[in-house]
């Protein structure tokens, strides 16, 4: 259960960093973004981010073998950049029409699932 709670929060969390990452290139698309400076912009992902770190602490405290979780810390990271690269696609693909999605990607994403698999696995 603390396992699917941690991926579920870490999921909450990444969508909360992506769109604070890359979220405002799309403010000048609409008639409040239009003149915002940069130190607007800075606050209000800023303000996202808060979001973030509301799933992202409690996902590691309830994830972590220390604490009575189920993963270690570099598999903790792992699931992390595993769920961030996934939701980065996707937000991409919905929201920046331009991005293609090629061979090379599909590559080194299955890259990362190999690492992932290497990670995770008892030797």
């Amino acid at each position: 259960m603390r396992g699917l709670k941690t991926i579920l929060f870490l999921t909450i969390s990444n969508t909360f960093m992506i769109f604070a990452w890359y979220g405002h290139l799309k403010f000048k698309e609409y008639s409040w973004g239009k003149n915002l400076g940069l130190l607007s912009i800075i606050l209000i992902s800023w303000g996202m981010a808060f979001f973030e770190y509301l799933f992202q602490v409690p996902a590691n405290r309830a994830g972590f073998k220390e604490d009575g979780g189920p993963f270690s810390l570099v598999q903790l990271k792992t699931i992390q950049e595993a769920i961030t690269l996934i939701i980065f696609m996707v937000f991409t693909l919905l929201f920046f029409k331009t991005e293609k999605l090629g061979w090379n990607h599909l590559v080194g994403f299955s890259l990362i699932v190999l690492a992932v698999f290497v990670i995770f696995k008892k030797w």
